[in-house]
This record gives structure tokens, C-alpha cells and sequence, in this order.
């Protein structure tokens, strides 16, 4: 027996590829914050918000985190955005074998493409990453990060976490 595509049988039933959606949300706040950032502060000079925790501070990375390659002469740029685009590829695919419902994939998956495709925006356009938010307790600084950092962050956190914990979320309904 052939099964047509609208048969009910053929049908898994809605995937989560909606959540591009938050993907997309995630590419335009980091976007905007960085075109706020390039249009408004001042390169290499803190700009504190919270004295002595926290400023606003504009640099750039032309590597991957903590500044990881920044100085390897130009290629890491192609490296860094071809990594990127496959692992938001593969991601998306299991966006698409996930069902829609099944929000501890479907949320750090989203995350993670979004923060990865905002900062491949960067590499391309710019040349390097636009980095702004800056950590700080008294002369200890944390790497300065933007926010496409803080979804791949949050998103490979909860990757970790609900896989981990998965496994008995699993056995409970939803």
C-alpha cells in the first residue's frame, strides 16, 4: 500500500521547525544591539552600567570564545562560519525530526542556531565579531560578549541539562 502525503498514517504530526521563529528573534536583538553598539559607544573605553560589575564596552573578536584563534591570520573567519552554518544545519534537521511539542529540544536547539547564524552575520559583514557586554569584579574581567553569545550559551546549557535530565522527562507525560 502507498501512502499519500495527507494520509494520517504519513503524517508524524506538526515538527518543531517553529521554533526558527525564536531563531530568528535571537538574530535580530542581536543585530540591533550590535548596530546600537556600533552607531553609539566609543571603541576600547568601559562605559559602566552597574560600577564595578558590570559596562558596557565595545571590542572585537576575530576568533571564537575567549578570543580562541584570533590572532591564526584571516582563516578561522571561513573556518568559524562554515562550523557555524553545520551545526545550525544539523541542528535544524533535528528541529525537523523533533515534534513540535517537545520544548527541552526544540528551545536550546533554536537558541543555538540563532546565536550561531548572528555571529556568522558578523564575521561576514565585518570581518570579526562585535563583542559589548562586559563582567567584571574589581580588576578580574570576564571576555567581553555580545548577545548571539549568550544564546549559544544558554542554548548548549540547556542541550546539557535536558539531555542529562531527559531521560526521566522522557518517562513523564507532557
Amino acid at each position: 500500500m502507498v501512502l499519500s502525503p495527507a494520509s494520517p498514517q504519513s503524517r508524524p504530526g506538526p515538527t518543531a521547525l517553529a521554533w526558527l521563529l525564536l531563531s530568528a528573534v535571537v538574530i535580530v536583538l542581536d543585530q540591533l544591539t550590535k548596530w546600537w553598539v556600533l552607531t553609539s559607544l566609543p571603541e576600547y573605553t568601559p562605559i559602566p552600567v552597574i560600577d564595578g560589575f558590570w559596562n558596557w564596552y565595545r571590542t572585537y573578536n576575530t576568533g571564537a570564545a575567549f578570543s580562541f584563534l584570533a590572532g591564526a591570520g584571516g582563516w578561522q573567519k571561513w573556518f568559524f562560519t562554515v562550523l557555524g552554518i553545520g551545526i545550525s544545519g544539523l541542528l535544524a534537521f533535528w528541529l525537523w525530526k523533533t515534534p513540535r511539542r517537545d520544548w527541552r529540544t526544540a528551545l536550546p536547539f533554536a537558541l543555538v542556531i540563532g546565536g550561531a547564524l548572528g555571529n556568522i552575520i558578523d564575521r561576514q559583514v565585518h570581518g570579526h565579531v562585535v563583542d559589548f557586554i562586559q563582567w567584571h569584579w574589581k580588576d578580574y574581567y570576564w571576555p567581553a560578549f555580545n548577545i548571539a553569545d549568550c544564546a549559544v550559551v544558554g542554548g548548549a546549557i540547556g542541550i546539557a541539562l535536558f539531555g542529562v535530565l531527559g531521560a526521566g522527562a522522557k518517562s513523564r507525560p507532557d
